[in-house]
Parts: C-alpha cells; sequence; structure tokens
C-alpha cells in the first residue's frame, strides 16, 4: 500500500475528504518522528510500539573492493507489533 492509497483509505473509513486524511496523516507521522529524534518511545495499545535502538560497531566488507571495514555505531527506529495487531495478521 502506497501512502496515496492509505490516504484514500483513511478518508474512507473516516468520512473525511483526502485533504483532511493527508493532513492527519501527515500530522501523525511528523509526530511519531519528533518523539523518536527525542528518544521517547510511541506505543500504541493494540497496535505496537516504535522505538530507538543502538547498533553497535561492527565490521563490514566493501563489496567493491571486498576491503574489510568497520561500521560506526549508529541508532536505528524499530516497531514491535502488538499481540493484537499479531493476531489480526495471523488470522
Amino acid at each position: 500500500m502506497t501512502k496515496t492509497e492509505l490516504i484514500n483509505s483513511i478518508a474512507e473509513k473516516a468520512h473525511c475528504t483526502k485533504k483532511d486524511a493527508d493532513a492527519a496523516l501527515s500530522a501523525t507521522l511528523a509526530a511519531i518522528t519528533e518523539a523518536l529524534v527525542n528518544g521517547e518511545k510511541v506505543a500504541i495499545t493494540g497496535f505496537g510500539t516504535f522505538e530507538v535502538r543502538e547498533r553497535g560497531e561492527k565490521t563490514c566488507i566493501n563489496p567493491k573492493t571486498k576491503e574489510k571495514i568497520t561500521c560506526p555505531p549508529c541508532k536505528a527506529p524499530a516497531f514491535k507489533a502488538g499481540s493484537a495487531l499479531k493476531e489480526a495478521v495471523n488470522k
């Protein structure tokens, strides 16, 4: 599903305009992003939890030169599905 298809689905289910659905989706994504940037978790009951996880330093291989390089530690966004979402997917 693309962002446009998601906006269309939101508009249909919420009985609102596509413009309003786009604004709501954009605001939701911006709020989640802002919370993650600030190091906070975002828990949506019945859906799941968004969080930032630390990745440690690791040794990688440059596929072009086959040279071993060290990749620095970084932060990565992660999502853990809630039990209600897992159950809905597995029906």
